[in-house]
């Protein structure tokens, strides 16, 4: 009730305003403040909607009360207020996901009903190949384990969220910790399945990198 009134105040405000021919400097900041505010209201509505879309973004890592606050312009309490609608209405049970709240921080989990058909939908080797895709992902995880999505992205040029689904749902990777970086990240190391799966019986055991020189005198790469 009092956001349409605060819009229909601004509404007033500019049409006071444009009635005259010529707009004084005051004129005109009055209107872009009221713009503003219009704006800041109309984006509160839609508070919601942006958090969910949000949340499906972001993946595993989840979004902070703090985060949302921030980017939607809004205080906590009114984030929070938002998060907890989204888990009123992801809880019914037409539902695929359920947003859950680790220490202030939500995120999209599929709902247990959904695991037993995830795992067969995402059998291990037994039943389907790994792609190299998924041996990419799978061999930087080992040789930087732990590590974060980022730094996998990172390596690899493209993103991998939903590659890091599918490995965890064959209980290839698995999630250790958080990292100490900003927003402090999870990460991923291999499991024993992994180990099983290529025949390794420790770390050690992966074929060694080949190692590069930086030394721009030993070989010119234009010769």
């Amino acid at each position: 009730m009092n956001e349409n009134l605060e819009n229909n105040t601004n509404e007033e405000v500019i049409e006071e305003v444009v009635v005259h021919d010529e707009l004084t400097n005051e004129q005109e900041i009055k209107i872009d403040e009221a713009i503003q505010e219009t704006n800041k209201v109309e984006e509160g509505n839609r508070a919601g909607t942006i958090l969910e879309g949000l949340l499906f973004i972001v993946g595993d890592e989840g979004i902070t009360l703090a985060q949302a606050s921030e980017v939607l312009g809004v205080s906590q309490e009114r984030a929070e207020s938002e998060f907890n609608q989204l888990q009123a209405l992801y809880a019914d049970d037409s539902r695929g996901f359920e947003i859950a709240n680790y220490g202030g921080t939500y995120k999209f989990l599929s709902k247990a009903i959904v695991h037993p058909y995830a795992e067969k939908l995402f059998q291990t080797t037994k039943t389907a190949g790994i792609s190299h895709a998924a041996l990419e992902t799978l061999a930087i995880i080992a040789y930087k384990q732990p590590i974060t999505r980022v730094e996998i992205e990172e390596i690899r040029g493209v993103g991998c969220d939903m590659m890091l689904r599918k490995l965890e749902a064959r209980n290839l990777v698995r999630e250790n910790g958080r990292s100490d970086a900003p927003g402090r990240p999870i990460l991923y190391e291999v499991t024993d399945e992994f180990m099983d799966s290529f025949k390794l019986y420790s770390l050690d055991e992966l074929p060694k990198l080949p190692e590069f020189s930086t030394d721009e005198n030993n070989e010119n790469l234009f010769d």
